[in-house]
Parts: C-alpha cells; structure tokens; sequence
C-alpha cells in the first residue's frame, strides 16, 4: 500500500500517519520528492482500510497494490 501526501502536509501531520501506522506493527519506507512525499507501507495491509487513511489529515491518496494469485 502507498500513501501520498497531499504537497503541502506539514511535518507533524506526516509523523502522526508514520506513527498510526507504526503502532499498528506496519514498516514503512518514505520517499521524498521535490512536491511530495509517498510511504510505502510493508507487512500484511489486508486488515488496513484505505477510507480510515484517506480522511486523516495530509493524505492526498491510498493506492492498494494489487496481490499477485
């Protein structure tokens, strides 16, 4: 799973996605961009939803990578 900062997310709202996600027991990696920062979530995200990520402040879009059968 992929979350997209929305550009102008400040700092403290990107640490509070990074620590919702890192209570939760998920790995993440961050990319930074010149206008924005993606986190790529590793572990297990079935018992993730997309819509409880989308509404927290900062996110601009949750992409689900698709599972190979």
């Amino acid at each position: 799973m992929l979350i997209i900062m929305k550009k102008n997310a400040s700092g403290e709202t990107l640490d509070a996605v990074k620590e919702y996600l890192i209570n939760r027991g998920f790995d993440i990696h961050q990319s930074t961009g010149a206008n924005h920062v993606i986190i790529g979530i590793i572990g297990n995200t079935d018992s993730l939803g997309e819509k409880e990520i989308e509404v927290m402040e900062g996110v601009s879009q949750v992409v689900r990578i698709r599972k190979d059968d």
